[in-house]
């Protein structure tokens, strides 16, 4: 976060939403330890957005709705089941159409116009139906739809145009910290516009990838994230997966990524790393965080995590770490290591 008085504008306009509700805002600020100013209201500088996270979370469990009752009701969980709808398809293009879908018939889920031209994609997104004088649920949904898309493919979703139909505000320096640009104001319609050839980029999100972002809620939309963006990290959300059944391989890496196994092992070569080094990585994080739990003896880990015989597992761990797996999970504080 660049900018010190974004997390205070927000809350601001939290505690707006707050009083509008008739909750106890007094109380609110006190639990989530926002400082405030001789008004009671949260300073413009000094909250952090751990604080506005707090704040954030309090209010979605206070009004039982994900847009805090700024519009139609989104109950606890919307964003939750719109997403895994999304993690399952090919591409974003895909994933887009699905979002569109997803408008017509979810609860709370704004509609949703994708237009595909030439170079570029518009999302128009439709905020007509919410009651939010302070465009701070609409501010969400953009937000959230921006950052969904980029986490999606494993890289940030860059911006040509962002549309918002209302006058600047005071704080409007703060879009381009979130949206990574200027935006039009007094337009027509809230639309992202971003480059079309974005649109075939593949997904390379999996259940468990979903869980880490659902628990990042609601920082996901209060701080610029790149989600990944190196061809390292997207291998490693793809090879992850092996870690629950079969490996993928470099071709299969490669044709999910849309380019040739000899251009992708280039690029890991360029960030210092390789597929077989990531493979390592994992395997021993893997095997590091089940010996700190004690829950598998070395037998039912080594096997789980593909190797041939608990041997062979002892010696790559030695290797990983400098300690065989029992010396490890006694060093940690953990029971014997069972065979």
């Amino acid at each position: 976060m660049r900018r010190a008085g974004l997390p205070g504008n927000v809350a601001r306009r939290l505690v707006r939403v707050a009083e509008r509700r008739g909750l106890d805002v007094t109380a609110i600020l006190r639990r989530t330890g926002i400082p405030t100013d001789a008004s009671g209201l949260p300073r413009g500088t000094g909250v952090t957005i751990g604080q506005v996270a707090k704040l954030t979370q309090e209010l979605w469990t206070l009004t039982g709705d994900e847009l805090f009752g700024l519009g139609p009701p989104a109950p606890l969980g919307t964003m939750k089941l719109v997403m895994r709808s999304l993690i399952h398809v090919p591409d974003l293009h895909a994933a887009l159409r699905r979002l569109a879908d997803a408008g017509g018939v979810v609860p709370g889920m704004p509609r949703l116009r994708v237009t595909v031209g030439e170079t570029l994609v518009e999302v128009d997104i439709d905020i007509d139906p919410l009651d939010d004088p302070d465009h701070l649920a609409a501010e969400i949904i953009a937000t959230l739809i921006h950052r969904m898309l980029g986490w999606l493919i494993g890289r940030r979703v860059r911006l040509c145009e962002l549309r918002l139909p209302w006058p600047a505000p005071p704080y409007a320096a703060d879009y381009e910290i979130v949206f990574g640009l200027h935006p039009v104001f007094e337009a027509e319609r809230l639309v992202l516009v971003f480059d079309r050839r974005l649109l075939g980029a593949p997904l390379i999100r999996d259940e468990d990838d979903l869980a880490r972002f659902l628990r990042d809620a609601p920082n996901v939309w209060l701080a610029t994230r790149d989600y990944g963006s190196s061809t390292a990290d997207q291998v490693r959300s793809i090879l992850r997966r092996g870690l629950r059944g079969s490996w993928p391989t470099p071709d299969d890496i490669a044709a999910r990524l849309g380019v040739s196994t000899q251009h992708l092992r280039r690029m890991l070569r360029a960030e210092q790393t390789s597929i077989g080094q990531i493979k390592e990585d994992l395997l021993r994080d893997a095997a590091v965080a089940s010996l700190s739990r004690g829950e598998e003896s070395i037998t039912d880990l080594a096997r789980r995590l593909g190797f041939s015989e608990a041997s062979a597992f002892r010696r790559a761990f030695r290797r990983w770490t400098g300690l065989s797996p029992g010396a490890y999970r006694l060093a940690n504080g953990g029971p014997p290591a069972a065979e």
